[in-house]
Protein backbone atom coordinates (compact mmCIF):
# COMPACT_ATOMS: atom_id res chain seq x y z
CA UNK A 1 0.00 0.00 0.00
CA UNK A 2 1.09 3.54 -0.68
CA UNK A 3 1.58 6.16 2.01
CA UNK A 4 -1.82 7.57 1.05
CA UNK A 5 -3.61 4.60 2.64
CA UNK A 6 -1.74 4.91 5.93
CA UNK A 7 -2.50 8.63 5.94
CA UNK A 8 -6.17 7.95 5.25
CA UNK A 9 -6.41 5.36 8.02
CA UNK A 10 -4.86 7.81 10.45
CA UNK A 11 -7.61 10.32 9.80
CA UNK A 12 -10.31 8.21 11.44
CA UNK A 13 -11.16 8.74 15.09
CA UNK A 14 -13.14 6.43 17.39
CA UNK A 15 -15.29 7.54 20.31
CA UNK A 16 -17.61 5.61 22.62
CA UNK A 17 -21.26 6.65 22.47
CA UNK A 18 -24.19 4.98 24.21
CA UNK A 19 -22.70 1.51 24.26
CA UNK A 20 -21.40 1.47 20.72
CA UNK A 21 -18.12 2.60 19.27
CA UNK A 22 -18.63 5.53 16.94
CA UNK A 23 -16.17 6.43 14.21
CA UNK A 24 -15.71 10.02 13.09
CA UNK A 25 -15.12 9.72 9.36
CA UNK A 26 -13.87 13.24 8.72
CA UNK A 27 -12.14 14.63 11.81
CA UNK A 28 -10.06 16.94 9.64
CA UNK A 29 -13.01 18.30 7.70
CA UNK A 30 -15.84 16.75 5.72
CA UNK A 31 -14.97 16.48 2.06
CA UNK A 32 -17.18 18.03 -0.64
CA UNK A 33 -18.45 20.69 1.80
CA UNK A 34 -19.02 24.33 0.94
CA UNK A 35 -16.73 26.42 3.14
CA UNK A 36 -18.46 28.52 5.77
CA UNK A 37 -21.86 26.83 5.44
CA UNK A 38 -23.31 25.16 8.54
CA UNK A 39 -24.00 21.45 8.09
CA UNK A 40 -26.43 21.34 11.00
CA UNK A 41 -27.25 17.71 11.74
CA UNK A 42 -26.21 16.57 8.25
CA UNK A 43 -22.99 15.01 9.49
CA UNK A 44 -22.08 11.36 8.83
CA UNK A 45 -21.98 8.98 11.79
CA UNK A 46 -20.62 5.44 11.80
CA UNK A 47 -21.47 3.03 14.62
CA UNK A 48 -19.70 -0.28 15.27
CA UNK A 49 -21.55 -3.28 16.70
CA UNK A 50 -19.19 -6.11 17.63
CA UNK A 51 -20.39 -9.27 19.42
CA UNK A 52 -18.37 -10.81 22.23
CA UNK A 53 -18.21 -14.03 20.23
CA UNK A 54 -18.02 -13.55 16.47
CA UNK A 55 -19.91 -16.25 14.57
CA UNK A 56 -18.97 -15.42 10.99
CA UNK A 57 -16.13 -13.87 9.03
CA UNK A 58 -18.63 -11.63 7.26
CA UNK A 59 -19.02 -8.01 8.36
CA UNK A 60 -22.15 -6.00 7.51
CA UNK A 61 -22.34 -2.36 6.42
CA UNK A 62 -25.90 -1.18 7.08
CA UNK A 63 -27.37 1.68 5.01
CA UNK A 64 -30.89 2.70 6.14
CA UNK A 65 -33.43 4.24 3.80
CA UNK A 66 -35.32 7.52 3.86
CA UNK A 67 -35.63 8.72 0.28
CA UNK A 68 -32.35 10.65 0.50
CA UNK A 69 -34.36 13.11 2.60
CA UNK A 70 -33.93 11.35 5.95
CA UNK A 71 -32.12 8.32 7.37
CA UNK A 72 -34.30 5.71 9.12
CA UNK A 73 -31.74 4.94 11.80
CA UNK A 74 -34.02 2.94 14.10
CA UNK A 75 -35.93 0.14 12.34
CA UNK A 76 -33.60 0.00 9.32
CA UNK A 77 -30.50 0.79 11.32
CA UNK A 78 -29.89 0.17 15.01
CA UNK A 79 -32.56 -2.55 15.22
CA UNK A 80 -30.90 -4.38 12.34
CA UNK A 81 -27.46 -4.03 13.90
CA UNK A 82 -28.76 -5.41 17.21
CA UNK A 83 -30.28 -8.47 15.54
CA UNK A 84 -27.02 -9.10 13.72
CA UNK A 85 -25.19 -8.67 17.03
CA UNK A 86 -27.42 -11.27 18.68
CA UNK A 87 -26.69 -13.60 15.76
CA UNK A 88 -22.94 -13.21 16.21
CA UNK A 89 -22.24 -10.86 13.30
CA UNK A 90 -20.22 -7.67 13.39
CA UNK A 91 -21.83 -4.69 11.71
CA UNK A 92 -21.17 -1.05 10.91
CA UNK A 93 -24.16 1.28 10.75
CA UNK A 94 -23.72 4.40 8.63
CA UNK A 95 -25.75 7.56 8.90
CA UNK A 96 -24.66 9.01 5.57
CA UNK A 97 -25.00 12.61 4.51
CA UNK A 98 -28.17 13.64 2.72
CA UNK A 99 -27.71 15.43 -0.63
CA UNK A 100 -27.82 19.21 -0.15
CA UNK A 101 -26.73 21.62 -2.88
CA UNK A 102 -26.30 24.44 -0.35
CA UNK A 103 -23.88 22.39 1.76
CA UNK A 104 -22.06 20.40 -0.92
CA UNK A 105 -20.13 21.28 -4.04
CA UNK A 106 -21.68 18.19 -5.65
CA UNK A 107 -24.67 16.85 -3.75
CA UNK A 108 -24.98 13.82 -6.04
CA UNK A 109 -21.89 12.16 -4.59
CA UNK A 110 -22.15 13.07 -0.91
CA UNK A 111 -23.78 9.75 0.14
CA UNK A 112 -21.49 7.53 -1.95
CA UNK A 113 -18.44 9.38 -0.61
CA UNK A 114 -19.46 8.45 2.94
CA UNK A 115 -20.17 4.85 1.93
CA UNK A 116 -16.84 4.47 0.13
CA UNK A 117 -14.92 6.05 3.00
CA UNK A 118 -16.60 3.58 5.35
CA UNK A 119 -15.57 0.69 3.11
CA UNK A 120 -11.96 1.85 3.29
CA UNK A 121 -12.20 2.06 7.07
CA UNK A 122 -13.64 -1.43 7.45
CA UNK A 123 -11.19 -3.09 5.09
CA UNK A 124 -8.12 -1.38 6.54
CA UNK A 125 -9.06 -1.49 10.21
CA UNK A 126 -11.03 -4.71 10.72
CA UNK A 127 -7.99 -6.74 11.80
CA UNK A 128 -6.81 -4.03 14.21
CA UNK A 129 -10.28 -3.98 15.77
CA UNK A 130 -10.21 -7.74 16.24
CA UNK A 131 -12.53 -8.49 13.35
CA UNK A 132 -10.70 -10.91 11.10
CA UNK A 133 -12.70 -10.61 7.92
CA UNK A 134 -12.14 -10.44 4.23
CA UNK A 135 -15.83 -10.33 3.28
CA UNK A 136 -18.04 -7.26 3.55
CA UNK A 137 -21.81 -7.44 3.08
CA UNK A 138 -23.51 -4.15 2.25
CA UNK A 139 -27.13 -4.19 3.46
CA UNK A 140 -29.31 -1.34 2.20
CA UNK A 141 -33.00 -0.47 2.53
CA UNK A 142 -34.98 1.62 0.02
CA UNK A 143 -32.84 4.68 -0.83
CA UNK A 144 -30.16 3.02 1.27
CA UNK A 145 -30.59 0.15 -1.16
CA UNK A 146 -29.85 2.56 -3.97
CA UNK A 147 -26.72 3.66 -2.14
CA UNK A 148 -25.77 0.02 -1.54
CA UNK A 149 -26.25 -0.78 -5.22
CA UNK A 150 -24.21 2.32 -6.12
CA UNK A 151 -21.43 1.06 -3.85
CA UNK A 152 -21.73 -2.32 -5.56
CA UNK A 153 -21.68 -1.06 -9.14
CA UNK A 154 -19.50 2.09 -8.91
CA UNK A 155 -16.67 0.45 -6.95
CA UNK A 156 -14.31 0.95 -9.89
CA UNK A 157 -14.79 4.72 -9.55
CA UNK A 158 -13.38 6.36 -6.43
CA UNK A 159 -15.29 9.42 -5.23
CA UNK A 160 -12.89 9.98 -2.31
CA UNK A 161 -9.49 10.25 -3.95
CA UNK A 162 -6.85 7.77 -5.12
CA UNK A 163 -7.97 4.52 -3.50
CA UNK A 164 -7.46 1.04 -4.96
CA UNK A 165 -10.65 -0.52 -6.28
CA UNK A 166 -10.45 -3.61 -4.09
CA UNK A 167 -10.90 -1.40 -1.00
CA UNK A 168 -14.17 -0.06 -2.40
CA UNK A 169 -15.89 -3.24 -3.56
CA UNK A 170 -18.30 -5.10 -1.25
CA UNK A 171 -18.24 -8.89 -1.41
CA UNK A 172 -22.02 -9.26 -1.17
CA UNK A 173 -25.05 -7.00 -1.51
CA UNK A 174 -28.37 -7.31 0.30
CA UNK A 175 -30.92 -4.93 -1.22
CA UNK A 176 -34.25 -4.60 0.58
CA UNK A 177 -37.09 -2.94 -1.40
CA UNK A 178 -34.32 -0.93 -3.08
CA UNK A 179 -34.51 2.09 -5.30
CA UNK A 180 -32.36 0.90 -8.21
CA UNK A 181 -33.28 2.95 -11.24
CA UNK A 182 -33.67 6.66 -12.00
CA UNK A 183 -35.92 5.80 -14.96
CA UNK A 184 -39.09 7.85 -14.77
CA UNK A 185 -41.42 4.87 -15.16
CA UNK A 186 -40.13 2.87 -12.18
CA UNK A 187 -38.08 5.15 -9.93
CA UNK A 188 -39.00 6.60 -6.56
CA UNK A 189 -39.48 10.26 -7.44
CA UNK A 190 -38.49 11.60 -4.04
CA UNK A 191 -35.18 9.76 -4.02
CA UNK A 192 -34.47 10.79 -7.59
CA UNK A 193 -35.26 14.46 -6.97
CA UNK A 194 -33.26 14.60 -3.75
CA UNK A 195 -30.20 12.94 -5.28
CA UNK A 196 -29.98 14.30 -8.83
CA UNK A 197 -32.80 16.86 -9.12
CA UNK A 198 -34.72 19.00 -9.32
CA UNK A 199 -33.28 19.76 -12.77
CA UNK A 200 -32.49 16.25 -13.93
CA UNK A 201 -30.28 15.57 -16.93
CA UNK A 202 -30.11 12.32 -18.89
CA UNK A 203 -26.45 11.69 -18.08
CA UNK A 204 -27.25 11.57 -14.36
CA UNK A 205 -30.24 9.31 -14.99
CA UNK A 206 -27.93 6.82 -16.71
CA UNK A 207 -25.14 7.28 -14.18
CA UNK A 208 -27.31 6.51 -11.17
CA UNK A 209 -29.61 3.92 -12.74
CA UNK A 210 -27.60 1.11 -11.26
CA UNK A 211 -29.10 -1.67 -13.34
CA UNK A 212 -27.13 -0.09 -16.20
CA UNK A 213 -23.87 -0.42 -14.22
CA UNK A 214 -24.06 -4.14 -13.45
CA UNK A 215 -21.27 -6.29 -14.88
CA UNK A 216 -19.65 -9.66 -14.22
CA UNK A 217 -17.79 -8.26 -11.19
CA UNK A 218 -20.90 -6.96 -9.43
CA UNK A 219 -21.15 -8.65 -6.00
CA UNK A 220 -23.53 -11.58 -5.47
CA UNK A 221 -26.85 -10.14 -4.37
CA UNK A 222 -29.82 -11.03 -2.16
CA UNK A 223 -32.93 -9.04 -3.11
CA UNK A 224 -36.09 -8.50 -1.04
CA UNK A 225 -39.25 -6.82 -2.35
CA UNK A 226 -43.04 -6.99 -2.13
CA UNK A 227 -45.26 -6.94 -5.20
CA UNK A 228 -47.67 -4.59 -3.45
CA UNK A 229 -45.01 -1.95 -2.78
CA UNK A 230 -46.61 1.30 -3.92
CA UNK A 231 -43.69 3.59 -3.12
CA UNK A 232 -40.80 1.80 -4.81
CA UNK A 233 -42.10 -0.53 -7.53
CA UNK A 234 -40.85 -4.10 -7.48
CA UNK A 235 -39.60 -3.50 -11.03
CA UNK A 236 -36.53 -1.92 -9.44
CA UNK A 237 -35.46 -5.27 -8.02
CA UNK A 238 -36.57 -7.10 -11.15
CA UNK A 239 -34.42 -5.04 -13.53
CA UNK A 240 -31.41 -5.44 -11.25
CA UNK A 241 -31.93 -9.21 -11.07
CA UNK A 242 -32.31 -9.35 -14.83
CA UNK A 243 -28.91 -7.72 -15.27
CA UNK A 244 -27.31 -9.93 -12.62
CA UNK A 245 -28.62 -12.98 -14.46
CA UNK A 246 -27.40 -11.59 -17.78
CA UNK A 247 -23.84 -11.33 -16.44
CA UNK A 248 -23.94 -14.61 -14.53
CA UNK A 249 -23.78 -13.01 -11.06
CA UNK A 250 -25.15 -15.21 -8.26
CA UNK A 251 -28.34 -13.83 -6.74
CA UNK A 252 -31.47 -14.76 -4.82
CA UNK A 253 -34.81 -12.94 -4.90
CA UNK A 254 -36.95 -13.22 -1.75
CA UNK A 255 -40.32 -12.00 -3.00
CA UNK A 256 -43.37 -11.14 -0.94
CA UNK A 257 -46.79 -10.70 -2.49
CA UNK A 258 -48.18 -8.52 0.29
CA UNK A 259 -46.40 -5.78 2.17
CA UNK A 260 -46.18 -2.01 2.34
CA UNK A 261 -42.94 -0.20 1.66
CA UNK A 262 -40.53 0.21 4.53
CA UNK A 263 -41.39 -2.88 6.60
CA UNK A 264 -37.78 -3.33 7.66
CA UNK A 265 -36.87 -6.77 9.02
CA UNK A 266 -40.47 -7.83 9.68
CA UNK A 267 -43.20 -7.86 7.05
CA UNK A 268 -46.42 -7.84 9.10
CA UNK A 269 -48.59 -8.48 6.05
CA UNK A 270 -47.14 -11.85 5.03
CA UNK A 271 -45.41 -14.73 6.74
CA UNK A 272 -41.73 -15.30 6.11
CA UNK A 273 -38.44 -14.26 7.62
CA UNK A 274 -36.33 -12.84 4.81
CA UNK A 275 -33.62 -11.87 7.30
CA UNK A 276 -33.04 -15.45 8.43
CA UNK A 277 -33.11 -16.64 4.83
CA UNK A 278 -30.54 -13.99 3.94
CA UNK A 279 -28.17 -15.17 6.67
CA UNK A 280 -28.64 -18.75 5.48
CA UNK A 281 -27.89 -17.74 1.89
CA UNK A 282 -24.72 -15.95 2.98
CA UNK A 283 -23.57 -18.86 5.12
CA UNK A 284 -24.03 -21.24 2.22
CA UNK A 285 -21.71 -18.96 0.26
CA UNK A 286 -18.99 -19.71 2.80
CA UNK A 287 -19.05 -23.41 1.99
Amino acid sequence: MSSFYFLLVGLFMITHVKGQNRVELYPQGIINSVEGVSLGHNIPELYIYKPEKIKSNKIFLILPGGGYGAVAMRHEGHDVAKRLLDSGYTSFLLRYRLPDSKQMHDKRIGPIQDAQRTMVYIKTQAAALGMASEEIVVLGFSAGGHLASTLSTHWDTSYIGPVENDLLRPDYSVLVYPVISMREDITHLGSKTNLIGPNVNEDDVKRFSNELNVNAKTPPTFLVHAEEDQAVPIQNSLVYKEKLDEFGVANHFYKFIKGVHGFGMYNKDEEGDWFEEMLKWLSEGEN
